[in-house]
């Protein structure tokens, strides 16, 4: 007998000696390692034969579902040895094992049989080998692995192994021959062996290896999924008309959002503009109307329309055979205790807490929410509202918030929000989420990491360096509760061939038209300069009650609530409406003029009766109700419904003051109206520069055949006077029909007894777009310009036209965006399209300077009875020099929403898609996991380098827990050796090997031969060797840094916690090869 300790003495050096030529190899063991048979690769190659029984049951059919991890786990470890164990890390590292597997292969076919047992009967291990000369037995053996044969150290203490000659090894040999014959106990396996390592050196379609890759990732994610929190198909909201409707990426959209809320109760979709999230939304309504609950649609009044269309039982819905009964509220009905919603249902009546799904569409209107709780009698403002009558009460209800634009500079706009998902119980979502922190600290370290971003020179604030100062936490929360993609990505990583492109843009045309064409006529200044000195006294009565009087009108309840005082509500009316004024004023001459022609009467009607009063007579104040048509953002409207209607006796009253300034005003209105009153349309210098751009359209098409106009303004008014303007115009110089829309009043257009609804006109003005054909099918007129307000700014698929005017600027840049987003839409059958945007007549500078004295005079303080922040968030506009590069941006050129902020995007940030991509392949696909580690792909792309995915094996290490995917680390290196995309950027890679691999069920044979012409099959793998350490280097080079900034920084330490010495710390999962196209 002789002892080997397999660290002075190892086996394998005593095998190379006794496996002589025409040898007979038996062995039982656990495992059988390719790495092995190369160490003896030599000695093996002559032998007469090899049989080796695998002694726990190892590729077999199963006869335990994977469930039963004690059982499948360790199975699956086994089989997985074929191609080295954990302790031949660092030989698969090398790279070499696609060549080592073909030779091994082709060996065993030759020379190999293996059994494996199919009992649950434990076998002990050991190695048998018979020559001519002797008879020798190795005992006991593990695994035929380069450890076990004492090239490697394992993790064992020890490792001996004793070798017994004849007679006691011819017990052994009985041994083996005994158990290898009988039928009962063994199953021969060779041929899935033979599959198993021909997986090894075989090419690999570029699919395989993306779906290997989140597999690995995400396989505790496919372990803790239920078919409770999966889009149940059962329902048949597959077969639905909207849903067969939808994209492809739609579709996806839909499946994570009732993913997410499934599992987190909550979901905001923020899509980019042009993306369609409106019918994505319709087909998460489907579903769970389709499982018999109950949902409720949320949206300003303005988007009305886009709503109601959908759930009509009428010819011009596109999706009557859904049969969606969803109820639909105003985002104001939440203020309102009595009167009737929009579908006709009794506010006072409404069974709030019967809604199992909320849907809020513009859901940024509650960003600032307001308080989460609030003591009784207290006026609840539209947050609190939403909360304790519709979320908290009744059945669990489950909230989706559709927002373009859901994260600015304050990330607790995002708490706010999802806050309505947990029903402002944060331990609610903190059970649910992965993180280490509560979700309240979680962002109140975020805003806190963004604030001292910001205060960096602008060459350092790039938005690379604030992903990589953001806790792995925040990301965390952003990847479970959000979906937001932009146009880039879908082109980018969707196959678009069935949809078709996003249209090129030309660069917008920027037009500054003077007021007039008269002279000596008003210029925009002149007016701006008027306006700043109106005091608007008309609106704040309140504050010239006398004091002793106060306690007659002061809403007592309100002040002890810090609600809304009656003069806090009349200041912030007398704001809006002295911003309403400049706004009008951009719009057009004619909308000015009216609205003070309106408030020049009523202070007229004021002055009036304070005369009345000073003669004699009685006189009481009554509330202004009549404030025109206003454009302001739908959260701000309710400021005109808070508060009590009052009646003010002039007796309490300070009136001579207010006589005063109402005088004051009046003289100024009165100005201003002998200034514009010239100004009728033949002498309206915008008006007439509007008409010469439709006609150079019309007779210039941008696209053969469209004559399509799409005109935007922010006021009826406006809308109004251009369509009795242009119609006119149009229809007598080019016969082509001309419609009016606002929202306000009926729709109107030059078609005679024509249905002038909202749904007809749009019908007929984007007829493929809004499939003409199969609803309105025996409507033959068209429509060729539109002028509309914002009522469909929003949510409407308008791409038959090409041309889009802005005849004003909205004062909040997103809504150009929406504005445009009506035609800039995927799959577009316009090649080109063009914005036209119409500013003042004004320097850019003298125009940002002048809107910020209005801003910084009618500043607005909070209005907490309507849980909403400042009308002009100083946060967001306060920062003239970004305003600034706002305006600019939009003069020179047509930007995506996302590229609007000089923030974060929540665009970048979510991996939910990746797990849902697995989830669908899985279950076509479900031995996934079992592939072998170190196989690659070979596909051609942009950069040419190669993707690792590397599995961290020492378990200490995680930077700072940056690397939200531990301890797997992907690393993108170029050919050069400079890292494309670094461990930090886990979505941009995946983004990349997405795209490189969608539809790539096929190995790209060119390429693989390519490769292998210069690896020469394999065997010469130095180069990508290198790269792999160069890999490996940039993981360590990242931390280190990343040590030195904690080390130096205030947060945490992570400079002594772990360390990575390098190749021996990684396992190679798998990697794709990008050579040059």
């Amino acid at each position: 007998m002789e002892v080997f300790n397999n660290t002075t003495k190892i086996v394998k050096d005593d095998l190379v000696q006794v496996i002589a030529p025409g040898s007979r190899v038996s062995i039982a063991a656990a495992c059988f390692s390719i790495y092995a048979y190369q160490e003896l690769k030599r000695q093996l190659s002559n032998i007469d034969s090899l049989r080796f029984i695998f002694t726990s049951p190892t590729f077999i059919a199963e006869k335990f579902p994977k469930e039963k991890r004690e059982f499948y786990i360790p199975r699956l470890h086994r089989e997985r040895s074929l191609y080295g164990t954990e302790y031949e890390v660092k030989l698969r590292n090398e790279l070499t094992q696609k060549a080592i597997a073909r030779e091994c292969a082709d060996w065993i076919r030759s020379k190999v049989t293996f059994k494996s047992n199919v009992t649950q009967e434990s076998m002990g291990g050991f190695l048998n080998v018979q020559s001519k000369e002797q008879q020798l037995t190795y005992m006991p053996l593990n695994g035929f692995t380069t450890v076990d044969i004492g090239c490697e150290r394992g993790s064992n203490v020890y490792n001996m192994v004793n070798k017994f000659e004849a007679p006691f090894s011819n017990e052994y040999v009985r041994l083996f021959e005994s158990i290898w014959n009988d039928k009962a106990r063994l199953q021969d396996v060779t041929d899935e062996v033979i599959e198993y390592i021909s997986a090894v050196y075989q090419e690999n379609p570029a699919e395989l290896i993306y779906f290997m890759t989140l597999n690995n990732i995400f396989s505790e994610f496919l372990e803790d999924i239920s078919e409770d929190i999966l889009p149940n198909e059962a329902t048949g909201f597959k077969s639905s008309q909207i849903w067969n409707k939808l994209y492809n990426f739609q579709k996806d959209a839909a499946l994570a959002i009732i993913n997410k809320l499934e599992q987190y109760n909550g979901c905001i979709l923020a899509d980019s503009v042009g993306l369609g999230k409106t019918y994505t939304a319709l087909a998460v309504i489907k579903y769970y109307e389709n499982r018999n609950k109950n949902v409720l649609v949320l949206c300003p009044k303005k988007l009305k329309d886009n709503w109601m269309t959908f759930r009509g039982n009428l010819i011009n819905n596109p999706l009557a055979q859904d049969r969606l009964r969803y109820d639909i509220l105003f985002h104001t009905d939440l203020s309102r205790e009595r009167g009737e919603s929009a579908i006709g249902l009794p506010l006072d009546l409404i069974n709030w807490g019967n809604y199992d799904l909320v849907v809020i569409d513009e859901s940024h209107n509650f960003r600032n929410g307001g308080a989460v709780s609030g003591e009784d009698n207290e006026k609840e403002n539209r947050y609190l509202k939403l909360l304790n009558k519709v979320i908290r009460p009744g059945v669990k209800t489950k909230v989706l918030m559709i927002s373009a634009t859901p994260v600015n500079n304050r990330f607790y706009d995002l708490r706010n929000q999802l806050a309505l998902a947990y029903e402002g119980q944060s331990q609610l979502l903190d059970e649910k989420l992965n993180t280490r922190m509560d979700i309240d600290t979680i962002f109140r370290q975020a805003q806190k990491t963004y604030n001292a971003w910001s205060e960096q020179p602008p060459e350092q604030r790039t938005t690379e360096s604030l992903l990589k100062k953001l806790d792995f936490d925040f990301f965390e929360v952003l990847d479970s509760v959000t979906i937001a993609r932009s146009r880039k990505h879908i082109i980018r990583y969707y196959d678009t061939t069935e949809i078709g492109s996003f249209p090129e843009r030309n660069p917008p045309i920027s037009l500054h038209p003077k007021l007039t064409t008269l002279n000596d006529a008003i210029n925009y200044a002149q007016i701006y300069e008027q306006l700043m000195l109106l005091n608007m006294s008309l609106y704040t009565p309140t504050n010239y009650i006398l004091d002793s009087k106060l306690a007659k009108y002061i809403d007592q309840d309100s002040e002890r609530s810090q609600s809304l005082s009656q003069s806090g509500r009349e200041e912030g009316i007398r704001r809006l409406m002295s911003i309403n004024l400049l706004k009008r004023m951009e719009s057009s001459v004619h909308s000015f003029r009216l609205t003070i022609q309106r408030i020049y009467e009523q202070i007229n009607n004021i002055l009036a009766l304070i005369e009345s009063f000073r003669s004699g007579s009685q006189a009481v104040v009554n509330d202004i109700s009549d404030f025109g048509d206003i454009d302001l953002d739908d959260q701000n409207l309710d400021i005109f419904n808070v508060g009590k209607k009052y009646r003010i006796d002039l007796r309490d009253m300070d009136y001579l003051s207010w006589q005063r300034d109402l005088q004051a005003d009046a003289e100024i209105l009165e100005l201003l109206l002998l200034m514009v009153d010239d100004i009728t349309p033949h002498y309206d210098y915008k008006l007439n520069q509007l008409l010469e751009v439709i006609e150079n359209k019309i007779n210039h098409p941008l696209n053969p055949g469209n004559q399509k106009i799409l005109i935007f303004t922010a006021f009826s008014d406006t809308a109004e006077y251009l369509y009795e303007n242009v119609s006119s115009f149009i229809k007598e110089k080019f016969h082509i029909n001309c419609a009016l829309i606002t929202g306000s009043i009926d729709g109107r257009t030059t078609i005679p007894k024509f249905p002038a609804d909202m749904n007809t006109i749009l019908t007929c003005f984007s007829p493929l777009a809004k499939e003409k054909a199969l609803i309105k099918p025996n409507l033959h007129h068209e429509i060729d310009i539109l002028i509309a307000t914002d009522c469909i700014s929003e949510g409407q698929n308008l791409q038959d036209c090409d041309y889009c005017i802005n005849y004003d600027i909205h004062w909040n840049p997103v809504r150009i965006i929406q504005r445009f987003g009506r035609i800039d839409r995927i799959g577009s059958r316009n090649a080109v399209i063009q914005l036209v945007n119409f500013w003042p007549d004004l320097e850019l500078d003298d125009y940002i300077n002048l809107k910020s004295r209005v801003e910084a005079r009618m500043r607005i303080s909070v209005m907490t009875s309507t849980g909403d922040d400042d009308y002009i968030n100083q946060d967001e506009n306060g920062d003239l020099f970004y305003r600034r590069q706002q305006l600019e941006k939009l003069q020179n050129e047509v930007v995506d929403l996302e590229n609007m902020t000089t923030g974060i995007s929540i665009m970048d940030l979510g991996l939910n898609e990746f797990r849902l991509d697995l989830l669908a392949y899985i279950k076509e696909h479900p031995h996934l996991d079992r592939m072998p580690f170190g196989i690659h792909t070979v596909v051609k792309g942009e950069k040419p380098g190669v993707i690792f995915v590397l599995k961290n094996i020492n378990q200490s290490i995680n930077i700072k827990n940056q690397n939200r995917l531990h301890p797997f680390y992907m690393v993108y290196v170029g050919e050069d050796g400079e890292v494309i995309c670094n461990h930090l950027e886990p979505k941009a890679t995946l983004d990349i090997m997405r795209l490189y691999s969608r539809g790539k069920n096929e190995p790209d044979q060119e390429a693989c031969q390519k490769f292998n012409r210069v690896t020469q099959d394999g065997r010469r793998m130095e180069r990508v060797s290198t790269l792999l350490q160069q890999t490996i280097a940039s993981v360590i080079s990242v931390k280190e840094e990343s040590d030195l900034d904690s080390f130096f920084g205030n947060g945490e330490t992570t400079f002594l916690t772990g360390s990575i010495s390098g190749l021996d710390d990684f396992e190679l999962i798998c990697f794709m090869v990008v050579i040059g196209c």
